[in-house]
């Protein structure tokens, strides 16, 4: 699933691409993806000024100059391709009149589209609850320390939840921790401040780097103009099991990266350096 960088590197090319364009023409041809999809969706687009985006942890609202906002979230394959036509699964098509054109593809359907209006986006079902923006200034180590006291949960399942912080995935956790030289399966409450310190502050650097590289393409994620995102080529852990990280010499020195089952979803690591 596309996580904050990738979501936020598509967001900046639909702003490039429609903010201050007027819709011409849209086109619902799917009653649901993974939800329903508010019929009136292509009425309240149709004619419509696009002012804005926000990005809210994995998800994407335009706003628009009739005081709706059009909520976007990605799912698993879901992608948005600016000026190029896709035969199959395109299941919304917006049109400007300066002749541009933007197309929802989502393969497989986890993805979703909703109406919200603009002022009352906090509360939206999907939106409500979630934790602070790790790129804001509410996110820091005093406020991961704070919301970790006496929590047992591993440190993370703990970045994982939304309710902590909005918009980190597995890939981005792994690394992030990796980078702070803390194990994954160490209990939240048990970590120090300061070590909390340098987990927010790396979380933070791993996701600006993320963004300015467009994002990981893993699978299915690509950027709106169609060109893939080269994070994955920095990544530290995730997804080198076995290969030694830019710490440790390698066999038979240490066994390499670790690759355990978290949660149902994989956590790659150092068990060397990460404590």
């Amino acid at each position: 699933m596309p996580e904050l960088p990738e979501v936020e590197t598509v967001m900046r090319g639909l702003d490039g691409h429609l903010t201050g364009r007027r819709i011409s023409h849209a086109i619902l041809r799917r009653a649901d993806i993974r939800w329903p999809v508010p019929p009136e969706l292509p009425r309240l687009l149709t004619g419509a000024l696009v002012q804005g985006f926000r990005r809210r942890g994995k998800f994407m609202l335009m706003r628009l100059d009739n005081g709706w906002s059009v909520l976007i979230h990605l799912g698993m394959s879901g992608r948005m391709l600016l000026d190029r036509q896709e035969a199959l699964h395109e299941h919304l098509t917006i049109e400007t009149e300066a002749g541009g054109r933007v197309g929802f593809v989502d393969p497989r359907r986890f993805g979703a589209l909703d109406l919200v209006r603009t002022a009352d986006e906090d509360s939206h079902r999907l939106l409500a609850g979630m934790g602070p923006e790790p790129l804001g200034n509410e996110f820091s180590g005093a406020y991961l320390a704070g919301l970790a006291k006496g929590r047992s949960a591993p440190i993370k399942a703990f970045l994982l939840d939304q309710k902590v912080v909005a918009g980190i995935g597995n890939i981005y956790a792994s690394e992030a921790l990796f980078r702070a030289g803390i194990s994954p399966t160490r209990a939240a409450g048990k970590i120090s401040r300061p070590r909390m310190d340098k987990l927010a502050e790396q979380v933070r650097a791993t996701l600006i780097e993320a963004i300015a590289a467009g994002g990981s393409s893993l699978r299915d994620y690509v950027q709106p103009s169609g060109e893939l995102g080269y994070f994955q080529h920095g990544w530290k852990v995730y997804g080198r099991a076995g290969e030694p990280c830019e710490h440790c010499p390698g066999l038979p020195a240490c066994g390499g990266i670790s690759q355990i089952t978290q949660s149902g979803r994989s956590t790659f690591y150092c068990a060397k350096t990460q404590r």
